[in-house]
């Protein structure tokens, strides 16, 4: 009997979020022979008050971590996009820090997304979140530091983690649209791993031309190529899963 290896890819989730685990799943079984294995750690509130930034202090990311390095999984993605307001090395530290402790590669939605958006050469970036003014403007000047442009953006001033997932795919198409037509990015970001947008992919593409890049699909993207796997057996979720 031929057996078949099945890629664990073994994903950190927020504690409150319910858009994530069913889309990532969605995403590996695409993939086909691939299975996703979740660990969470408390997340309930996204702002820059110091309690919300205490949520995600490493050693509460680790010990999660270390859960999903008993199934034996290939790659371990943190699913979250904290880094974007926080500082993009801090997730630069957290994968060092995941892979001493499980032995583990690792990666992160907005490392993953980052090398996207470079790949792509993409310097005009249009963005979509539910945060609050004052985060997304941190997510707005870390690009900027980094060398790309937000030409539009659109917030929609929710700090309650679990609400995100209770915004309808129809609204977040309308404001995909409003910042595309407004900004003429070379991509948009639906910035945030609690929404449910990383299926409207295709339907963006298709009607404006400019790939969306979700950072649930972008967590998904890092892991597979962190295990070997070729992102572009995952068809029907956006052109980012054709970038090598």
């Amino acid at each position: 009997m031929t057996s078949i290896t099945t890629t664990c890819l073994g994903v950190l989730t927020p504690s409150s979020n319910t858009a994530l685990e069913p889309l990532t799943s969605a995403l590996a079984a695409s993939a086909g022979n691939c299975s996703a294995h979740f660990s969470r750690f408390t997340v309930t509130e996204i702002s820059l008050a110091q309690g919300a930034l205490n949520q995600f202090d490493d050693s509460k990311i680790l010990a999660a971590a270390e859960l999903l390095a008993d199934a034996k999984v290939d790659v371990i993605g943190w699913s979250g996009t904290a880094a974007g307001w926080r500082g993009f090395e801090t997730d630069m530290r957290l994968c060092e820090r995941i892979a001493e402790r499980t032995g583990i590669k690792a990666t992160t939605a907005i490392l993953a997304l980052n090398e996207l958006m470079e790949k792509l050469s993409v310097k005009k970036l249009a963005i979509v979140s539910p945060y609050t003014a004052d985060v997304q403007q941190c997510i707005v000047n870390n690009y900027r530091a980094a060398g790309v442009e937000t030409t539009a953006e659109r917030h929609l001033d929710i700090s309650v983690n679990h609400s995100f997932a209770l915004v309808e795919p129809e609204q977040l198409l309308q404001l995909i649209g409003n910042v595309i037509e407004e900004g003429k990015p070379d991509a948009v970001v639906t910035y945030c791993t609690n929404l449910r947008a990383a299926h409207l992919a295709d339907e963006v593409e298709r009607r404006w031309g400019v790939p969306l890049l979700d950072t649930v699909s972008t967590t998904v993207w890092g892991m597979l190529r962190a295990a070997g796997r070729d992102p572009a057996v995952v068809k029907g979720w956006g052109r980012l899963f054709d970038v090598a």
